[in-house]
């Protein structure tokens, strides 16, 4: 999945999640907290195969149970010690973490071949490596993007979810920009 499927798929469960549980919208750091979550696992595992050769695929270590679990328990242990309100920051990022997960694994059973999801319990179960020479790049990953059916799922997912968003509030938005806004004063002033 592309990174804007995982971002509409975490955000429409974390949604749900503060809809039920508190009756009320997500609110805006922990929604930042789920953007991350939903980012993570291609953050670490794409660039440790893809750029640096160390893991065989862009889909191992992160995008593994024996990882994600212990990652997102420890966010949220680190975020509830900080303080107790901030619990649901780290709520937040175990459900973008492991909506991701799941979902790049959701495929591999839809076509009957959950061969393709042996990265779930990686290193426990072996994840055959690229071939020589045939390591992709982002450039390359985007330059054969192919708009299949599932692609346009997605599109249309991230649209429904942009709507959700905006009837949410935009929670992230406006407590992003004014920490730009900050860092960037900040910056401007000390070089002057």
């Amino acid at each position: 999945m592309w990174p804007w499927g995982h971002l509409a798929v975490g955000y429409l469960l974390y949604t749900l999640y503060t809809r039920t549980r508190y009756g009320h919208r997500p609110l805006a750091v922990a929604t930042i907290f789920l953007v991350v979550g939903t980012q993570f696992p291609d953050l670490i595992d794409k660039p440790l195969s893809w750029t640096f050769g160390i893991l065989p695929t862009g889909r191992t270590l992160a995008h593994s149970f024996l990882f994600a679990v212990p990652v997102s328990l420890a966010v949220y242990e680190t975020c509830r010690r900080h303080h107790r309100l901030q619990a649901e920051w780290g709520i937040a990022f175990a459900i973008g973490n492991l909506s991701h997960v799941i979902v790049d694994a959701v495929p591999a059973f839809l076509w009957g071949d959950p061969a393709e999801a042996r990265f779930l319990l990686w290193p426990l179960l072996s994840v055959p490596g690229y071939e020589e020479g045939e390591t992709p790049s982002v450039i390359d990953a985007f330059l054969t993007l192919d708009l299949s059916n599932y692609l346009l799922f997605e599109f249309g997912l991230f649209g429904i979810t942009i709507i959700v968003w905006w009837f949410d509030g935009r929670p992230g938005l406006s407590y992003s920009r004014s920490k730009l806004r900050s860092f960037v004063s900040g910056t401007s002033a000390s070089s002057s």
